[in-house]
């Protein structure tokens, strides 16, 4: 047997002689946090820097933008998130570019913060054994490969519940872990099209188009996030794991809510309206003299107002127009004279009308007028870090704010292999010689610089 071998098997027997204990520490994790949290409240009065998360372990197997998105959000609320990747490549988006900042793609570093890189080769034996033992003493496992590939390597679900039944394991994929097309590989623009999305998205006499972000992959991601959140409170509830099924096909056709609701209730097709709203006129984007203005007349009273603004008071006075029912009638008569009206003027200046009228409105932003907004700086969507190899790096900021915790001091995208060693050591108690022994081998790769 090899010394290899020799170290890898004391190794393994010390882990396993603990492996009941940090199970049963694991199962009760939840109930301490909250405790804790209770504790620090009742006798901190005002302390904000606890977040909801904290004390999670989060094992990232998921590549690209769905899965990636989704652990960037549960490490924005706290959790630690080991990311797992490839040595060598990582993690596909890397390689996303131009533009890249340094030798870091832009596409990476938007969706990757709060997280430790540690690459591990998975296709090794070796390899998956430190997935395992990872796994064992996490709370949560989430992967994004083809149903039953992780499996072939001893990783998927059932194999991990052995070592470690507290798990939350989390799968997200194409189109689920079952079904026709359960093989088949996910891609954003591929459900885009299946869902239905990408036919009732473009000019409504145009061709079909893709939307410009991948909101298939998007919504997964929330919806993972979501999934896993409320796994963790089931196990604090039975003490027990569970397996999580999460795909872009079925989070993309929930997703089309009343679409599909009026083809189940109606057989009515859906059609493509470009920026207009099927059921509600006028509600669009409206061409100015230098660009567009998007303004939405929800109810009859919005549109009197909108009327007045235009100076065509004569609309609202038209028995026609009377009633959104009949706007929609009526609506390319209508649009013909509203639209003519906004070419008039210049964006700005309608701005400027349209403020404190109460009717919905806004323009069309280029992204460099969205991060000059006022308001997105306000809302501190403009998060800027201090990158390893990149320097001062900026990407767009968390969505949501809470008034007991900030979302705060976020630790910068890793370079693969970041944290290789110290996870190993910190996290698995492996020793210098074991873990060289493992770098040695191509097994486990620690980036040189960091």
């Amino acid at each position: 047997m090899s010394a290899l071998s020799l170290s890898a098997l004391a190794k393994g027997f010390a882990r396993r002689f603990c492996l009941n204990s940090s199970r049963s520490f694991h199962l009760n994790l939840l109930q301490k946090c909250r405790n804790r949290k209770n504790l620090l409240t009742s006798s901190q009065p005002g302390h904000v820097d606890i977040k909801p998360l904290e004390g999670i372990k989060i094992l990232d197997l998921t590549r690209v933008l769905a899965g990636p998105f989704a652990s960037m959000i549960l490490g924005d609320l706290g959790a630690e998130v080991i990311k797992v990747e490839r040595p060598g490549v990582g993690d596909d988006t890397r390689a996303w570019g131009p533009p890249f900042v340094g030798k870091e793609s832009a596409y990476f570093l938007s969706v990757n913060r709060n997280k430790k890189s540690i690459a591990v080769n998975l296709k090794d034996p070796k390899g998956a054994t430190i997935i395992k033992e990872l796994a064992s003493v996490c709370d949560v496992f989430i992967e994004n490969y083809i149903p039953g590939k992780l499996g072939e390597m001893g990783l998927g679900y059932e194999d991990i519940k052995k070592v470690a039944p507290q798990i939350v394991y989390c799968s997200i994929t194409g189109y689920g872990q079952t079904g026709p097309m359960s093989h088949r590989a996910g891609y954003d623009s591929i459900a885009c099209a299946v869902s239905g999305l990408m036919h009732i998205t473009g000019p409504q006499d145009g061709d079909p188009v893709r939307p410009g972000v991948a909101m298939t992959d998007l919504a997964t991601g929330l919806y993972t996030h979501g999934a896993i959140m409320a796994g963790l409170l089931q196990r604090h509830k039975t003490g027990k794991g569970q397996h999580i099924d999460c795909n872009l096909l079925s989070s993309q056709v929930a997703c089309l809510t009343h679409i599909a609701a009026n083809y189940l209730n109606g057989q009515k097709e859906a059609k493509r309206w470009g920026t207009a709203h099927e059921s509600i006129v006028p509600y669009q984007a409206f061409k100015t003299r230098d660009g567009y203005l998007v303004v939405g007349a929800g109810n009859d009273n919005q549109f009197v107002k909108l009327c007045k603004i235009l100076n065509l008071m004569r609309l609202a006075e038209d028995p026609k127009y009377k009633t959104n029912k009949l706007r929609v009638q009526n609506r390319k008569e209508l649009l013909e004279i509203v639209s003519a009206r906004f070419s008039e003027k210049k964006t700005d200046d309608w701005l400027q009308m349209f403020e404190d009228t109460g009717v919905p409105y806004g323009p069309i932003n280029s992204i460099q007028q969205v991060f000059s907004d006022p308001q997105v700086i306000h809302n501190g969507l403009i998060m800027e870090m201090d990158h390893p190899s990149a320097g001062q790096i900026s990407v767009p900021g968390p969505a949501v704010r809470f008034s007991d915790f900030q979302v705060s001091s976020p630790k910068p995208p890793p370079v693969i292999g970041q944290h290789t060693v110290e996870v190993l050591k910190s996290t698995l108690a492996y020793d210098d010689d074991y873990i060289n022994e493992l770098m040695k081998a191509g097994i486990v790769t620690q980036n040189s610089q960091h």
